[in-house]
């Protein structure tokens, strides 16, 4: 997706005009912002079609500000960390980042992971597009509407974030089919994880948790997580 807008929210100067221009040499439009209270501003006026996050910013933590945007916008998120800990990369994820890449990186390798995340949203975009007159999907007290990407319990909206909602939506497509924790994060996040993969079971827990779904959404034990085919 070249012409793509990226927002760059990053206060390393030298990391983010290295960022800036080595986009704009791909064809993106980029905008930089130094810190946290800024970049949200810059959110709002620029509308990027996605944000490369720096974890540690002067005002606030990328973390919050992750958590802030995945609540109100549906922008994927990149996340640029200096932490090299596995649990801090997981709980990015948990917060609603799409991937992360520690410093210092090379330059080629964000590149070529923004045009995945890109390419995946247009390829998402897409689908959404064909599902416009999809039925409306129904089981117990749950309703889904994929045409609005909304979902109701006992016909009260449930805010779901958008990892979530496209978990839900992998599992309920696929009943009886059993997906293993690295076949979800595939699927939903975009990319094979070779690390921790407690992010899906942490996300399954709000599903069941939010949607009251404990029987539908099972585990498979020692391989991960099916959606409960009518008649089980």
């Amino acid at each position: 997706m070249r012409n793509s807008k990226i927002l760059i929210i990053e206060d390393d100067a030298p990391i983010a005009d290295l960022l800036s221009y080595g986009l704009s040499l791909e064809g993106y439009h980029t905008r930089v912002a130094s810190n946290g209270a800024d970049g949200l501003r810059e959110i709002q006026s620029f509308q990027p079609d996605l944000l490369l996050l720096d974890w540690m910013l002067p005002d606030q933590s990328g973390l919050d500000i992750c958590k802030k945007v995945t609540a109100d916008y549906n922008i994927p998120i990149f996340m640029i960390t200096a932490k090299s800990d596995i649990t801090d990369k997981v709980l990015g994820l948990e917060f609603g980042a799409d991937d992360y890449i520690t410093k210092p990186f090379d330059l080629r390798e964000v590149v070529a992971r923004i045009r995945t995340i890109l390419r995946r949203l247009e390829q998402s975009n897409h689908k959404d597009q064909n599902e416009l007159h999809t039925e409306v999907i129904r089981f117990h007290h749950i309703e889904i509407r994929p045409e609005e990407r909304l979902v109701r319990k006992n016909n009260h909206p449930v805010e779901l974030t958008p990892k979530e909602y496209d978990l839900l939506m992998t599992l309920v497509k696929n009943p009886g089919r059993t997906f293993s924790r690295s076949d979800l994060l595939d699927v939903v996040w975009g990319y094979d994880f070779a690390g921790d993969t407690r992010t899906i079971d942490t996300h399954i827990q709000r599903l069941r948790k939010k949607l009251d779904v404990t029987d539908d959404i099972v585990t498979v034990f020692g391989i991960g997580y099916k959606f409960k085919k009518t008649g089980d």
